[in-house]
C-alpha cells in the first residue's frame, strides 16, 4: 500500500466466505470508509490494494461515528451516521458507493415522545440477515436498539429493550450510554445479542421481545471487590463473532479479554500474554473463526498504546495466545489510541486489516497483519473504519 493524497470532493486461513459484488460488470473495487470527527472519507483501490484514492471529506465538520456498506439487495447501499450542530444525529445514505450522499434532513431514527428520551448519537449501523435484504439495525445513545424493515427509510425502537427493567439502572461510560455492538445469529432468526457501555451484554432468544443479561464471568473493574462481577453494568467495549461458529464470541472489556462458547451464557478470560487487557478495538478475521485482532491500550487513565509502541495483537488459536504484529508500525514515541470501530477487515482471499488512530493516521495490511503501510498520515481524528467492495468479483 502506498500513502496517498486527499482529493477534495463537493459532496493463513480457512475460507468460509467470499467478498460480495453486486449489480455491476466492472472490475471489483475495494472500499474503505473512514469516519472522523470532521467528516467522512471514501478510499478506493483495485483488488491489489497497493494504491488508494481518497475522496472527501464528505459532511465537512460533522462527526461520523458509524458507517456501513451493504450489498445484499439489488443495489449497493451505504449509510453514514452524522452529527451536525444544526440537524443533530442523522442517517445519510448513498446509492453510488459513497460518491454522492443524501441531503441532511429531519431525524428518521428518533425516540417516541412518551419515552422521555432524545437521540444523542448513532453509534452503530448493522445489516440484517442475508435473507432479509431490507432489514437494518442501529445502536444509539442513550442505549437503545432501532430496526428498519424498509431499507432504512423508517426506523422503530425495539420495545423489549427500550422498556427493560434494568434500563433505569444503566449508567453512561466515558463516551456516553451507547449501544455499540449488534450480533445476529445466522442460524436462529430469533436470537441476537447486543452490547452497551455501561450495561454489558444482553441476548434475546425470542426475536427481540425480551432480553436477558449475559455477563457471567466478566468483571467490572471499577466496582468494589464484593461487587466486581454483577449481573449487568459491565463496560463492554466490543463483541465479535464469526458466522461459521456463531456461538463463539470474543469480548473486549474495560479491563478484560474474554471468550464465550455458549452464546454469552459464560465468559472466560483469554488475556494470555498481552501487555494490557484494556482496549477498545476488536476485529474478527473474515475467514478464520480462531483468529481475532485487538489493539491494547495502556490503561483507562492513560489511553495510549503500552510503551508508546503501536502494536496490533493477533490470536490464531481463539485466545490461547497472542502475538504482536509490528512490521511497518512505529515502535517508539507512538502514543496512539484506536477506538472500538476503528479496526476492521476486508473479505478478500488474503484479508486486508485496517485501523485508524485518534491522531488521524490510517494504516493497512494486505497480508492479514504481517506487515503494515501508512495509507494516510494527517486525517482528522478517526473514530470509525469500515470496508466494502463494488463491481464483479
Amino acid at each position: 500500500m502506498a500513502k496517498t493524497t486527499v482529493r477534495k470532493t463537493s459532496k493463513p486461513t480457512r475460507k468460509t466466505s467470499k467478498p460480495a459484488g453486486r449489480g455491476s460488470s466492472k472490475a471489483q473495487e475495494a472500499l474503505l470508509l473512514v469516519g472522523t470527527m470532521k467528516g467522512a472519507f471514501v478510499l478506493r483501490s483495485d483488488k491489489a490494494r497497493k494504491k488508494w484514492k481518497i475522496e472527501g471529506p464528505h459532511f465537512r465538520g460533522e462527526a461520523v461515528y458509524a458507517l456501513l456498506h451493504d450489498t445484499r439487495g439489488d443495489r449497493p447501499r451505504t449509510f453514514a451516521a452524522t452529527n451536525s450542530m444544526h440537524w443533530g444525529p442523522t442517517l445519510r445514505t448513498s446509492n453510488d458507493n459513497g460518491a454522492t450522499w443524501s441531503e441532511p434532513g429531519p431525524q428518521t431514527v428518533r425516540f417516541p415522545a412518551e419515552s422521555g428520551r432524545a437521540l444523542a448519537q448513532i453509534w452503530q449501523i448493522a445489516s440484517g440477515r442475508a435473507t432479509e435484504p431490507d432489514v437494518f439495525y442501529c445502536g444509539v445513545e442513550p442505549a437503545a436498539l432501532f430496526e428498519s424493515r424498509d431499507g432504512g427509510e423508517s426506523w422503530q425502537p425495539n420495545k423489549g429493550l427500550l422498556n427493560h427493567e434494568h434500563q433505569p439502572k444503566w449508567q453512561p461510560g466515558g463516551g456516553g450510554l451507547c449501544l455499540h455492538t449488534i450480533v445476529l445469529d445466522p442460524e436462529n432468526p430469533r436470537r441476537m445479542l447486543i452490547a452497551m457501555s455501561t450495561g454489558g451484554v444482553y441476548r434475546s432468544d425470542d426475536g427481540g421481545k425480551s432480553w436477558r443479561a449475559r455477563n457471567a464471568g466478566v468483571r467490572a473493574q471499577f466496582m468494589p471487590e464484593e461487587h466486581r462481577y454483577p449481573e449487568f453494568g459491565q463496560c463492554v467495549h466490543k463483541v465479535v463473532h464469526h458466522p461459521s461458529r456463531p456461538g463463539r464470541l470474543f469480548l473486549q472489556n474495560h479491563w478484560g479479554l474474554y471468550r464465550s462458547d455458549d452464546w454469552g451464557d459464560n465468559w472466560r478470560d483469554i488475556a494470555n500474554g498481552v501487555p494490557s487487557d484494556f482496549g477498545f478495538a476488536m476485529q474478527m478475521h473474515p475467514h478464520d473463526p480462531d483468529t481475532v485482532y485487538i489493539v491494547p491500550i495502556e490503561a483507562d487513565v492513560f489511553r495510549a498504546t503500552p510503551e508508546a509502541k503501536l502494536r496490533v495483537y493477533r490470536t490464531q488459536n481463539a485466545g490461547a495466545s497472542w502475538q504482536p504484529l509490528t512490521k511497518g508500525l512505529p515502535q517508539s514515541g507512538a502514543y496512539e489510541n484506536v477506538l472500538r470501530d476503528a479496526l476492521t477487515a476486508d473479505s478478500f482471499d488474503s484479508a486486508g486489516i485496517y485501523f485508524g488512530t485518534r491522531s488521524g493516521k490510517l494504516y493497512g495490511s494486505r497480508d492479514e497483519g504481517v506487515s503494515w503501510t501508512e495509507i494516510a498520515a494527517a486525517l482528522p481524528p478517526i473514530v470509525c473504519v469500515k470496508t466494502g467492495t463494488t463491481g464483479a468479483a
